[in-house]
């Protein structure tokens, strides 16, 4: 099966680029030596590979700066992800966390009715007629319980300098990887298993995809992209 070689392919340059930067990273060491662009790829030690060899599976790709004229950075994406180590964050400045809380509240965690409300606390205190106090204390717990899931996760980075752009070589590494990744719609390889979070989902594409993402997972992968990994990987080694 085609897809199952660039999938073992693939991880073993994961392999690479964690053996690159002295071993997996953790969100709550988000050193000031991380580069200003590139992508990120979060595993989840929790959940065994089973098709492509031995390890930890990956459940999330992403990049930042992908509209021209951005000045965000991958450590400004991160710190985003990962909110304050105190356990706070705002879901509503990352996917990432919104996905995750919404989750972890079908799950069984407190139920939170302005979760995933709006794309500010302003607008959806305004929307619920709550005060933006009694909508963080509300939040608060969710907050709490997605920081703490994430700082469990590990992840790698790959520096990628191109400009803010849709079209950017971070956003193919984005696209490509993610859609082989994917289990959408196709024979599953490393499938999630039956406690990975992301059953209790209310989005279809991230629970039947395996992965904390929705772009990009129903879409086919180019196997050619494997080689400009590769050349990315090659090039971070030499820096």
């Amino acid at each position: 099966m085609a897809r199952l070689g660039d999938l073992r392919q693939f991880y073993g340059l994961m392999d690479s680029l964690i053996r690159l930067q002295s071993g997996p990273q953790r969100l709550a060491n988000l050193g000031p030596s991380m580069p200003r662009r590139g992508v990120y790829f979060f595993f989840d030690e929790t959940e065994p590979r089973t098709d492509s060899g031995y390890g930890p599976r990956l459940v999330r790709v992403g990049t930042h700066a992908l509209t021209a004229g951005s000045s965000s950075t991958l450590r400004q994406r991160l710190t985003q992800h990962r909110g304050k180590l105190n356990g706070g964050g705002n879901h509503r400045g990352s996917i990432f966390r919104l996905l995750l809380g919404q989750a972890l509240i079908v799950s069984g965690g407190p139920s939170c009715a302005s979760w995933g409300v709006k794309g500010d606390l302003a607008k959806a205190g305004l929307a619920l007629g709550k005060a933006r106090a009694d909508l963080l204390a509300l939040e608060a717990p969710i907050e709490a319980a997605v920081s703490n899931y994430l700082l469990r996760l590990s992840f790698a980075f790959l520096a990628v300098d191109d400009e803010p752009s849709p079209n950017s070589l971070r956003s193919m590494i984005e696209r490509h990887s993610i859609a082989l990744l994917s289990n959408f719609e196709r024979p599953a390889l490393d499938p999630s298993t039956v406690n990975w979070l992301g059953h209790f989902s209310d989005r279809p594409l991230v629970a039947a995809s395996g992965l904390w993402n929705q772009r990009h997972v129903s879409e086919e992968h180019n196997p050619a992209f494997l080689g400009a990994l590769s050349h990315l990987i090659d090039q971070q080694a030499r820096r």
